[in-house]
């Protein structure tokens, strides 16, 4: 199915045209390397030329016994060696700048298609994230970009510079001697016939070396994240099994590609001495037909024409390798396309930024799905008021998480509404709604980077006295001193130098930094030993006074102070209430209490 699509894709004008609108800010320097070529074109077959005429008429019949005729062919010889030498390097040089253009060009349009893949990938919904692999969109942005560079340097522009050069060369030959011509070109169908299963072959390789690198950077990604995961389990035999199996293909698939360009490649230097020969012979045949003078002549035609195939092979060498690259930078801009065109993304934006917010959260009969009709979440209402603590409770895949990931505007809900402060939260900018929810996850993600870096999120705006605040309200702020560099201390990839307790630490002094009028704390004592916990939820009472809150915990003990409490199961609320009403009721959350309460004690 690849393979149709990209022979397809290489006819598609429109995609060529969409790729070439991200050159049009560059137009001058496209429309000069165009300008280049056809310089070069010309100036390629001058050299031919210029000797041809060089052996007619001032080699040939040039040994005479006049000594100022022999002194004024001498000086015209070297006069025209002079300037093929100039033509020479007046061609190096517009080459250089053809060179440097075509790469220039292509490395420009580039670097801006992908600041716009990264932008585009920066607002799609986490849903994408959760249906595509990290290392396709890696490959995306990295590969497949690189290889519309190819387009320019490579592929559309040299492609246009070589069919140029042999249109000219063409000319001058048939402009020479038509019919020397035609016998050069006997075996060119042969020519175009190889050229043709090449361009196949090396295209549907490519497209399995495209497809086999993707498999690798996704394998790669995915394994190197859950590294802990396959040596906890001594899974590495397996894993690397796999990881071989997948780079046999990309290796057979480069393999069949080389074996291509093996065959092909001695096929044009069997085309070329073919040719070579008939040139030979056929001149040969003429000069012993042709009378002294005429046959003369021809010696100079031939001696050009030898010149003329080698120019001529040059770009036919390579024509079918640039053609590929041009398809395969097709096949590239295709998948990029897809990112760019990708529409799952919080589309309906409102204008409404306020500069704080009181923090009344509203839900009206919600339904949430990830996938249409599988109900994550089912007929969800409830109010907390300004100032109110919210505490969610249930089984793991309740739709706790599910909840705050919509309150965010990370997911788009399918029925019902939710408000913020009495506006519907579809009013509110992105940037404003998000800005003023602070949120401490139960997997804490740190950057690569500092411990400030990773506090501040590179906000160079805050202040470091407001740093040290926040940390010290936590009680981090002597432990990240202890840190080699303190605050500077590299935490390195997913923060691995720290535990899970410090990360989650780490993240809640991030959330308070922000000041946030609602904070959202997804079981973000979780990870957390009972000492730092205490540390937490002392920091915790001081942080919600006076702001909305939203508590997911798995510890019920951490909750009895909650303003209510909501019990979810399969994604609809069994109960609400205060602590004290829902043991009364004996219910859903009573049952909850009581088996954590057994689990204590057992493990006492």
């Amino acid at each position: 199915m690849a393979e149709t699509i990209s022979r397809k894709r290489i006819f598609d004008f429109s995609l060529l045209r969409r790729v070439l609108q991200f050159a049009s800010p560059y137009k001058k320097w496209f429309y000069g390397s165009i300008a280049l070529s056809i310089i070069l074109a010309v100036i390629s077959p001058l050299r031919p030329f210029l000797i041809q005429y060089t052996v007619n008429h001032y080699i040939r019949g040039g040994i005479t016994e006049d000594p100022s005729i022999r002194e004024r062919m001498i000086e015209l010889i070297i006069y025209i060696s002079i300037l093929q030498i100039g033509i020479l390097l007046v061609e190096t040089a517009f080459r250089f700048f053809f060179t440097f253009l075509t790469a220039w060009l292509g490395q420009t349009v580039v670097k801006d298609l992908r600041i716009a893949v990264y932008k585009k990938i920066l607002g799609l919904n986490l849903s994408q994230y959760d249906k595509t692999p990290i290392g396709t969109l890696t490959t995306r942005t990295i590969n497949d970009i690189e290889a519309i560079n190819d387009i320019f340097s490579e592929g559309l522009i040299p492609i246009v510079s070589d069919l140029l050069s042999i249109i000219s060369i063409l000319l001058f030959m048939f402009l020479a001697n038509w019919q020397l011509t035609l016998v050069c070109l006997i075996p060119f169908p042969f020519l175009i016939l190889a050229t043709y299963f090449f361009k196949e072959a090396v295209n549907r390789s490519f497209i399995r070396v495209r497809n086999a690198v993707a498999a690798l950077n996704a394998f790669v990604q995915e394994h190197i994240t859950g590294m802990q995961i396959v040596q906890a389990f001594a899974a590495e035999d397996q894993e690397y099994k796999r990881f071989r199996k997948i780079n046999s293909e990309h290796r057979n698939a480069n393999i069949k590609a080389i074996f291509a360009y093996s065959v092909f490649f001695p096929i044009v230097e069997i085309v070329l001495a073919f040719s070579t020969g008939l040139l030979v012979w056929w001149g040969a045949e003429l000069v012993l037909d042709l009378p002294p003078a005429q046959a003369g002549r021809l010696t100079g035609e031939i001696i050009a024409f030898f010149l003329y195939l080698n120019l001529l092979f040059r770009p036919l060498r390579v024509i079918a390798d640039k053609f590929n690259t041009l398809q395969m930078g097709m096949v590239a801009s295709e998948r990029v396309f897809k990112v760019l065109d990708n529409e799952d993304r919080i589309t309906t934006e409102g204008d409404y930024a306020p500069a704080k917010l009181l923090g009344k959260i509203e839900f009206e009969h919600v339904y949430f799905a990830y996938t249409e009709e599988r109900w994550v979440l089912k007929n969800i209402s409830f109010t907390v008021q300004p100032g109110e603590t919210l505490a969610i409770v249930g089984h793991t895949g309740s739709g706790k998480t599910s909840i705050i990931s919509i309150l965010n505007r990370l997911y788009a809900i399918q029925k019902g509404r939710i408000r913020l402060d009495d506006h519907p939260i579809e009013s509110y900018k992105l940037d404003a709604l998000r800005s003023s929810i602070g949120v401490v996850l139960q997997d804490v993600f740190l950057f690569s980077g500092s411990v400030l870096d990773n506090i501040t999120l590179r906000n160079r705006e805050i202040p470091f006295e407001k740093v040290v605040q926040a940390a010290t309200l936590i009680g981090m702020h002597d432990f990240i001193m202890e840190l080699p560099g303190g605050y500077d201390f590299n935490v390195m990839e997913r923060g691995s130098t720290l535990s899970m307790g410090q990360r989650q630490l780490l993240s809640f002094i991030r959330a308070l930094l922000f000041d946030p009028s609602i904070l959202i704390l997804d079981e973000a004592t979780s990870s957390v030993d009972t000492g730092s916990e205490l540390l937490i939820q002392e920091a915790i009472g001081k942080l919600i006074a006076g702001r909305t809150s939203i508590v997911i915990a798995h510890r019920l003990s951490t909750i009895r102070k909650a303003s209510k409490i909501l019990v979810l199961d399969k994604g609809e609320i069994r109960e609400m209430g205060t602590h004290e009403e829902l043991m009364e009721k004996e219910g859903f959350y009573f049952k909850l209490h009581q088996m954590q309460f057994d689990e204590k004690v057992d493990s006492r």
